[in-house]
């Protein structure tokens, strides 16, 4: 069955999916489970390989993938991937097209592309909260901003929507949220070398913070079945810095930073930067 020209089952609104990452497979596994007609496209091909198997469509050009779309999400790098990705795609938009924006760019890239779509085009942007075991079992927080309400069904499919206000408004809220979770991590990492210093037991230590308030976070920072690299956190901190005058989360940027600059970290989850952030505070 051509996707693009006949009939949608049950009235599915075919959606074009770009970006593959860890985050993204997931989520697209999940729309096309739920029975959307589904195209994508990632520039690393290979990765669209296990969607192509259970029925997609894989797409040679980010503009071929959205030429019929009905919905298209993107969930990207950050704004320089973004930024690529629109310009191929904005000249192909169809007039009644949804675009979901579901990557982590902050609120001006948000409106530097609401800018930029055609009339006709609705954006609506909504990151998510989660990691890849949220995205896989459907049980993501999507942080929707703008007018999602043609979508809203769709993305229920991922994982819980909440509204957030106008176009811009979730990209905004999940640079707070992000910041708070890396911020917290950091910490837990900084009060394990505090331990570290003062000749505590790790597991005495870890098991004190573990239940106490920064108990999540704790989970977080000793994780393993998870992804979300510390390239993508430097990111993220780097947008709240840009947005505020934020002293803490500066020393916190400089952690992951740090993280990044070392090749055995860069790419790994944000749990790998927390005995990285203890060598370096010894």
């Amino acid at each position: 069955m051509d996707e693009r020209t006949t009939e949608h089952p049950q009235g599915r609104q075919h959606v074009a999916f770009l970006g593959l990452g860890h985050m993204g497979a997931p989520m697209a596994a999940r729309l096309r489970a739920a029975g959307h007609p589904l195209t994508v496209w990632n520039r690393t091909a290979a990765k669209a390989e296990p969607l192509v198997a259970a029925g997609a469509r894989l797409a040679a050009t980010p503009a071929d993938a959205v030429r019929d779309a009905d919905v298209v999400l993107t969930m990207l790098a950050g704004p320089e991937a973004l930024r690529s990705v629109a310009d191929e795609i904005v000249p192909v938009l169809r007039e009644g097209v949804h675009w979901v924006e579901m990557s982590t760019v902050g609120p001006d890239a948000v409106r530097e592309l609401g800018e930029r779509v055609p009339d006709g085009v609705t954006l609506v942007d909504a990151p998510v909260m989660g990691s890849t075991d949220k995205a896989a079992t459907g049980e993501l927080g999507i942080l929707a901003g703008g007018d999602a309400a043609a979508v809203e069904s769709l993305l229920a499919a991922l994982g819980t929507v909440t509204r957030t206000g106008p176009l811009g408004s979730g990209a905004a809220l999940k640079v707070v949220v992000n910041t708070a979770v890396l911020g917290g991590v950091a910490l837990v990492a900084e009060a394990m070398a505090l331990a570290d210093a003062l000749g505590l037991d790790e597991e005495v230590a870890r098991g004190a913070l573990a239940r106490g308030p920064l108990a999540g976070a704790v989970a977080r920072a000793f994780a393993d079945d998870v992804h979300f690299g510390n390239d993508l956190a430097a990111k993220d901190v780097a947008l709240a810095t840009s947005a505020a005058r934020l002293p803490a989360t500066e020393a916190v940027r400089a952690h992951y930073e740090a993280a990044v600059a070392d090749p055995a970290v860069a790419h790994e989850d944000i749990a790998r930067a927390v005995p990285h952030i203890r060598a370096r505070t010894a």
